[in-house]
């Protein structure tokens, strides 16, 4: 079905159902991703409340006009952005930004989706408890775009992605109907599950305004430690050691390549380093345990009977320390960012499969050509970033026509084990072919059947997902 662009008649009509504030005069930063390697257009619309939203996605509906859902902005495969085809309104959720009630013996808060993922922490903390989302944009995303791209980030292993943290939605449908599934209920078996649907949906659905999450109790103890490894085999066996001594204890078990450090220098990026020398393999590990057991003796514990699965280590003495070492994997993506990457890829496999890949991977990257590759992440869940980098004293421009090579060759051969070509970031509008390429037929024509009933005017964030 044809879409029309938004134009001045059309912001006229909007002005008529929606506040004046809702109007943002300057759409500058709504236009491009954060890598910069897409921008887009649009007319920028914040409203501030459900209701808003609401009279927003009807007259949206009723035009054809399509409707980019826009949340704290921080995604990396290009769902925010229209670049092609009829001009978008970009619906904002900056305003829509208060916590709604938390439920302190429910282990519950609901919140606006516009609400910035640290303060949702904050908030958490301040009667007692833990939201345990964290990752690196975390002072900048929010709920909104984290439960509709089912992000992930550093505590997967012990609390599961943005999916299994949240209890219940609040969403607006294409055609402006509010669906009020707001629930803080940890049982709920009437029907379909369209929180799980919504859920990673990247705004192709409908818009999500509003989210019930689930709170944890805080660990009465927690250490960090950076334990370094003979080779990719050692760290996955040393995870499987941690979890027999540790249990579900285990908070986040990174591991982290000598090229990350190497980055770092490299751009200038100030850390205090851990070793004299960056180790070529080290493994980034946090714990936390419950009250009358000690997190740093559990670390040294592990320390002592990993036998050869460990050449050296470093466990934080001071919070101050864990966050020393905890700020080199958060700088990371900063250093590969200042050098530039010739293709990145966000890839997951089986955990077991991990080595094999990472060996077969610089096998076969090294036939096309001479790279450097910074291969760290979230080992304890089976996700890599897995990011290739021109040799020192060149740039990604001189390696544009290899770029699709690489990407192929990763990705097919993470597809080879099973695994997925998106971990954590979403498909987007980068990972359209993708999609296409390694997904299910039956799947695929599973998720179209379904974006056409829910959204019959192909309005909401077309092109993102799914071709338009």
């Amino acid at each position: 079905m044809a879409l029309n662009s938004v134009d001045e008649i059309f912001v006229e009509k909007l002005r008529n159902v929606l506040p004046g504030a809702a109007f943002l005069a300057d759409p500058t930063g709504f236009l491009v991703e954060p890598r910069g390697r897409w921008s887009g257009r649009g007319v920028v619309v914040s409203p501030a409340s459900v209701d808003e939203v609401s009279a927003l996605m009807t007259a949206c509906f009723g035009a054809h006009v399509p409707v980019v859902p826009y949340s704290g902005g921080t995604g990396l495969v290009g769902g925010q952005t229209v670049a092609e085809g009829p001009v978008p309104v970009i619906l904002s959720l900056a305003r829509m930004n208060k916590v709604r009630a938390v439920y302190r013996h429910d282990n519950v808060i609901e919140v606006d989706a516009g609400v910035i993922l640290a303060d949702v922490q904050a908030a958490a903390s301040d009667v007692g408890r833990l939201f345990p989302l964290s990752l690196a944009s975390e002072g900048s995303a929010r709920i909104g775009g984290l439960l509709a791209t089912n992000a992930g980030g550093l505590n997967v292993i012990r609390y599961g992605n943005a999916r299994v943290q949240c209890l219940g939605l609040e969403v607006v449908m294409a055609d402006g109907t509010i669906w009020n599934g707001m629930s803080r209920l940890r049982k709920d078996n009437t029907g379909y599950d369209l929180r799980d649907l919504m859920i990673g949906s990247e705004g192709t659905l409908g818009v999500i305004t509003g989210a019930s999450l689930r709170m944890m109790p805080r660990p009465a103890d927690e250490a960090t430690a950076l334990f370094v490894v003979p080779t990719p085999a050692a760290a996955v066996s040393l995870l499987s050691k941690a979890g027999e001594h540790l249990g579900e204890s285990v908070t986040a078990f990174e591991l982290i390549h000598r090229q990350g450090f190497d980055f770092l220098d490299e751009a200038g990026l100030a850390y205090k380093a851990p070793f004299k020398e960056a180790p070529e393999w080290s493994v980034l590990m946090k714990v936390g345990l419950p009250v009358r057991r000690s997190a740093q003796g559990a670390l040294e514990d592990l320390f002592e009977n990993a036998g050869d699965l460990i050449l050296d280590g470093v466990i934080a003495q001071s919070v101050s320390q864990a966050q020393d070492l905890w700020k080199i994997r958060e700088m990371i993506p900063e250093g590969n960012r200042r050098i530039g990457a010739v293709s990145s890829h966000d890839i997951s496999v089986p955990i077991s499969c991990v080595p094999e890949f990472i060996a077969l991977a610089t096998a076969i990257l090294a036939k096309i050509g001479q790279f450097r590759i910074n291969c760290f992440g979230h080992l304890g869940d089976g996700n890599l970033h897995y990011n290739v980098f021109p040799m020192a004293g060149r740039s990604r421009v001189d390696h544009q026509d290899q770029r699709d090579a690489i990407k192929t060759a990763v990705h097919d051969l993470a597809h080879s084990f099973g695994g997925s070509v998106s971990a954590e970031h979403g498909i987007g509008r980068l990972k359209v072919t993708d999609l296409e390429t390694y997904g299910d037929p039956a799947k695929l024509a599973m998720m179209r059947a379904i974006k056409d009933a829910l959204d019959p005017r192909g309005i909401m964030n077309p092109g993102a997902v799914l071709r338009a």
